[in-house]
């Protein structure tokens, strides 16, 4: 599948109709969805034929991708029930098998890697301090071989540092950044559009280097 149809086909789903900004909720746009998962899919093959999870999947953007890409199976992990049915109206728009697991990823308790590639789009952290790094350490316990993520580029440092240095993983490598567009979804947003500079990393976890 080329690019541009993948963004065109991640441009028809539903997004968060009353998102939550305890939970950090904005959508995952498709502009920047469907370059995350053609890098993975083209740069590395890390996509068609594997079990990918989409951890704090949201309404599916980035599962769906994968699923479009082909990947073999695709599960969506998230915490809110709202989100998850969203979610299960897209893949049966698009005609893509995911299948979905509502839990706090903290505490998600799957024994040891059991998916070939994690995807994701964590909470920036900014009302929750630390939850993208919650996200990344249960993501590189459970990938088997690779993590992608995004996080804002103000945190690089930081990112690379607890990754390699807390997280188990054995490489830490951003492939692009990116501009994430966030509209206006809650009443303290002034403008009606901001551009964040993100990150599009790479991890691989300690035991598939």
């Amino acid at each position: 599948m080329k690019l541009k149809q993948l963004e065109g086909l991640l441009g028809t789903i539903q997004q968060f109709s009353n998102p939550r900004i305890e939970l950090e909720q904005y959508p995952t746009g498709p502009h920047i969805a469907s370059r995350m998962l053609y890098t993975a899919e083209n740069s590395f093959g890390d996509v068609s034929n594997k079990v990918v999870a989409d951890f704090g999947c949201g309404c599916g953007t980035l599962g769906l991708a994968a699923g479009l890409l082909g990947a073999e199976y695709v599960i969506g992990v998230d915490i809110d029930t709202q989100s998850l049915e969203i979610a299960s109206v897209n893949a049966e728009d698009l005609e893509v098998d995911l299948d979905f697991i509502q839990c706090d990823i903290r505490t998600l308790g799957w024994r040891g890697p059991i998916v070939d590639t994690v995807i994701m789009n964590p909470p920036f952290g900014t009302r929750k301090k630390g939850a993208d790094m919650d996200f990344l350490f249960v993501a590189l316990e459970m990938a088997s071989e690779v993590v992608y993520s995004l996080h804002k580029t103000t945190t690089r440092e930081h990112v690379k540092r607890a990754a390699l240095r807390d997280h188990n993983a054995s490489s830490a490598e951003v492939l692009c950044e990116l501009r994430y567009d966030v509209p206006q979804l809650y009443k303290f947003h002034k403008k009606k559009e901001v551009d964040i500079a993100v990150d599009l990393w790479r991890f691989v976890p300690q035991r598939k280097q």
